[in-house]
């Protein structure tokens, strides 16, 4: 057992917690700059607030339709050769029809007085709505390019506090995780377009031309019924009759209407039948790209000095906390623990109000009876 915990102060011994803010100093103030490039009237206000079924604040997000424009420094480093964790918590404090809650790394040398969405990034992650669309951005910035994952991760969107992982690590892999559940994981070079294919077609191929990728074609043998093209698609309404009083010098010569004829069938096309040569899809052959090399370093990033909020928001509320990025995947695995407690609390209490309110309109329910 002793031997146990020395080997677990060893490994904390060597963990590097880059930057933390979980505003239990609430002079957030201090420690972030509001940026002053947009005018005042698009800018949204902030405010320290825990939110509903906690007392845990964060930094939210208050008025509607607003820009949230803000970062933070902390002392440069570089993740050459080590992990890098990127972990903060999300909480909702009312149903998002468009916004972002995302959160920005970027090199050294931001300008946060006049910082917005044209400041250069290193890494772009977190959850972001605007109708049908909804996704959890994860970009990495390489020689001047914002390159997106390519997969599908979806974000919570409920009210209850979420936690939004990524990790990136030296073998060049990678790992999205919402309350600790892993939901992409893979090689960087595979789930994003940062190198060129590895393989591409070869342009010395072409489908041959009398290539056979119909599976279905048309009757030979089935020939158009006489009479097909002669058949009207209106005719003249058996069932109508002239009005009793139509005057014809007054109204005009009076024509029955027209209605669609059940007779006709609509432009004849000779049925289907297999394809006796049907040989499937073409694949085009594939060659190595002469273009493609292998790098080692997709996950790394000479310079992190400063961390950014850069969102539009229709619908305020979002409660950003507990910012941590770090080298070591346990502490930051302690550190989720800790917030998925706080959400299960949530969950519990939103349960005993819900259930409180179902018990007091039964309770109310005889009265309103009896008044009737």
């Amino acid at each position: 057992m002793q031997l146990l915990l020395t080997l677990s102060l060893v490994v904390l011994a060597y963990s590097t917690v880059f930057w933390e803010d979980d505003f239990s100093d609430p002079n957030w103030e201090s420690r972030w700059v509001i940026s002053t490039k947009r005018p005042s009237s698009e800018r949204g206000q902030l405010a320290l607030e825990s939110g509903k079924w906690t007392d845990k604040k964060g930094l939210q997000t208050v008025d509607d339709a607003r820009f949230y424009t803000l970062s933070t420094k902390f002392p440069e480093f570089s993740n050459v050769n080590s992990v890098l964790v990127l972990q903060y918590s999300i909480k909702q404090t009312q149903v998002v029809d468009c916004g972002g809650a995302y959160l920005k790394l970027h090199p050294k040398g931001l300008d946060q007085e006049n910082y917005d969405g044209t400041s250069v990034y290193n890494i772009m992650f977190g959850p972001d709505q605007c109708g049908g669309t909804k996704r959890v951005h994860a970009i990495l910035t390489r020689d001047g390019t914002n390159h997106l994952i390519n997969k599908q991760v979806y974000p919570e969107t409920d009210l209850f506090t979420h936690t939004y992982t990524f990790i990136l690590r030296p073998d060049n892999t990678y790992e999205i995780l919402i309350d600790g559940d892993s939901k992409a994981s893979g090689a960087i070079e595979d789930d994003w377009s940062i190198l060129p294919p590895k393989q591409i077609n070869d342009p010395t191929k072409s489908k041959p031309s009398d290539w056979q990728d119909s599976k279905y074609i048309d009757d030979p043998e089935d020939v158009k019924p006489e009479g097909w093209d002669e058949i009207p698609q209106e005719i003249v309404d058996p069932d109508a009759a002239k009005p009793e009083d139509w005057d014809d010098e007054l109204d005009g010569e009076w024509e029955a209407p027209r209605v669609p004829n059940p007779e006709f069938k609509g432009p004849w096309r000779p049925k289907q039948i297999e394809n006796p040569k049907y040989q499937g899809e073409w694949v085009h052959p594939l060659i190595d790209n002469p273009e493609y090399k292998a790098v080692d370093d997709l996950y790394s990033f000479p310079s992190f000095e400063s961390a950014g909020i850069e969102v539009w928001q229709v619908k305020a509320g979002t409660i950003f906390d507990n910012f941590l990025v770090t080298d070591d995947e346990e502490l930051a695995a302690a550190a989720r623990k800790k917030v998925n407690a706080q959400r299960e609390n949530e969950q519990k209490l939103e349960a005993e109000e819900r259930a409180a309110e179902a018990a007091k309109e039964k309770e109310e329910e005889p009265e309103e009876k009896e008044d009737l």
